[in-house]
């Protein structure tokens, strides 16, 4: 995979690969926000970046509705549906694009930006990989 050979920094960073660019970001936690294209619901989900691979750490919706009902752990705080799935670390998180309901978003200490505009111009509904780079 192109993210693969992504270098900045040393350590562990996140990569991006779509619609032709590679981004790393040297960054070890971040939250993926997005709207949901059928309910235009809000939903987001803390990620860590670790050696073993990219590893959910808590979801949250706001609402519920087709395609996206919480688990039976899922807890109501404060107008979100909040749970911990099981730690299952990824060698890879691909997200698709229908154009629907907006674009995916990366934040970090309260930062976000569009995919868009990390890897730099329009990635429309091309499909964006994560993964984890490991930097020399």
């Amino acid at each position: 995979m192109a993210a693969a050979s992504a270098q900045c920094g040393g350590g562990l960073s996140l990569c991006l690969a779509s619609a032709g660019a590679v981004k790393a970001l040297s960054i070890a936690a971040f939250t993926l926000a997005w709207t949901h294209s059928i309910e235009k619901s809000a939903w987001q989900e803390d990620w860590l970046v670790t050696p073993a691979g990219l590893t959910l750490q808590q979801a949250r919706v706001k609402g519920t509705g087709a395609g996206m009902e919480p688990p039976p752990e899922a807890r109501l705080v404060d107008g979100w549906f909040q749970w911990s799935p099981p730690p299952a670390p990824r060698a890879e998180v691909v997200l698709g694009n229908s154009g629907a309901a907006g674009e995916w978003h990366l934040c970090q200490e309260g930062h976000c930006q569009t995919l868009s505009e990390i890897i730099g111009h329009p990635i429309g509904a091309n499909v964006t990989t994560m993964s984890v780079c490991e930097n020399p």
